[in-house]
């Protein structure tokens, strides 16, 4: 039975990334249009550090549920939080090092891709 509750929350939450990604590639595209091509490559760059750990995390998190498995839980939600920092710290320094990306076009699209989870809960109803 927590194999399926489970299921059910991780395929909400991957439908909350599913979202990131789409925020990051419109974003990138209407940055791409409007001032060319590194800078739409900066956005997507951005909206990628964002989406991709996150994308671990919701993996990791939601592989338990349950009143009985409360310490799987706790330790797959640790686990999943610890990961994706590090991944985010690691993508970071990756694009800053070996990229030429314009500041402003990846910060921007890593801002609001991360406030896009915020209105998730506005287009799934679970």
């Amino acid at each position: 039975m927590s194999k399926s509750l489970a299921s059910r929350y991780r395929q909400a939450a991957l439908k909350g990334v599913l979202l990131q990604g789409v925020v990051a590639i419109v974003i990138a595209l209407i940055v791409f249009i409007g001032w060319g091509v590194t800078a739409g490559a900066s956005a997507m760059a951005g909206g990628l550090v964002s989406v991709l750990p996150n994308f671990v995390f919701a993996l990791y998190a939601f592989r338990y549920v349950g009143a009985s498995k409360t310490e799987q839980v706790y330790a797959s939600i640790k686990r999943g939080n610890a990961l994706k920092f590090l991944l985010t710290i690691c993508f970071f320094t990756l694009v800053f090092k070996y990229f030429s990306v314009m500041a402003m076009p990846f910060f921007i699209c890593y801002i609001l891709v991360m406030f896009s989870q915020w209105s998730a809960p506005i287009f799934f109803n679970h």
